[in-house]
């Protein structure tokens, strides 16, 4: 089984270059799920259900979320009814929306979890002590961790925390790709953060001059999402009939013009 994760869709430019580039990740890397971040697919901040449904129109069997989960509050009894769509799990128990689903793939259950990093964001529960609860619970021949989180030691360390019982670790939120892409010796997939998809010609995805404003000046600035040279991040997973990954391939990807 091969599943193809996409990392941060930022906005309208990243939900157009997706579908641009997706004939080609889809040739490139044959997937029998897709699942992508969604976190900021709404006006380059958070979900809203249009833009999660362009996404699932482009091929998503699952999106992914985060922080910005609960930006838009229309979209709250969208994530309560569409069970494809996922936020971090340790996030408080009442909030709208799950924090792990199951699809059938290619005859096999596939839990698809979305966990928030604790350090430097607003969590419940802790993220270690979520997921080994969460992790008790499911009933799945595979696990794709989407772990949100801000520093990179956090996710490292998740990763080794659950190699050997997740197929993947997909770190997601900081819109930068990391270069360590590996299978741990427990046969989990880890990358510490797969990027984002958006423009590489502003600043993590908004409009260059507007960011530079805001750290020149510390004064609030009102971001407008970039849409020059939109490039795909992600990473795409082999899953054998164990449940563990026998390779990771990660994806940077130039967007058709």
């Amino acid at each position: 089984m091969r599943v193809l994760f996409i990392g941060d869709v930022v906005g309208k430019p990243g939900r157009q270059g997706l579908a641009a580039a997706m004939p080609e990740l889809r040739e490139r890397c044959a997937p029998d799920l897709i699942v992508i971040n969604a976190e900021n697919s709404a006006g380059g901040v958070g979900v809203n259900e249009k833009s999660a449904k362009a996404l699932f129109d482009l091929g998503a069997g699952v999106l992914t979320l985060g922080n910005h989960a609960y930006r838009h509050r229309d979209v709250y009894e969208y994530l309560d009814r569409e069970e494809r769509i996922v936020r971090p799990v340790n996030f408080p128990a009442g909030n709208p929306g799950r924090g792990s689903t199951v699809v059938e793939v290619a005859g096999k259950r596939v839990c698809v979890l979305n966990l928030s990093g604790q350090v430097h964001l607003n969590v419940a529960r802790n993220s270690f002590l979520a997921i080994d609860a969460e992790l008790e619970k499911i009933d799945a021949d595979t696990v794709i961790v989407d772990f949100h989180a801000e520093v990179t030691s956090e996710k490292v360390a998740m990763g080794w925390h659950l190699d050997g019982r997740v197929a993947a670790v997909f770190g997601t939120h900081t819109h930068v790709p990391t270069a360590d892409a590996r299978v741990l010796p427990g046969g989990t997939a880890v990358v510490t953060d797969v990027g984002m998809t958006g423009s590489r010609s502003g600043v993590i995805g908004v409009k260059r001059e507007e960011a530079i404003e805001a750290l020149r000046t510390l004064m609030p600035v009102r971001f407008e999402t970039a849409d020059e040279d939109l490039w795909v991040n992600g990473a795409c997973v082999e899953i054998n009939e164990r449940g563990l990954a026998d390779s990771v391939e990660q994806i940077l990807m130039p967007c058709p013009a």
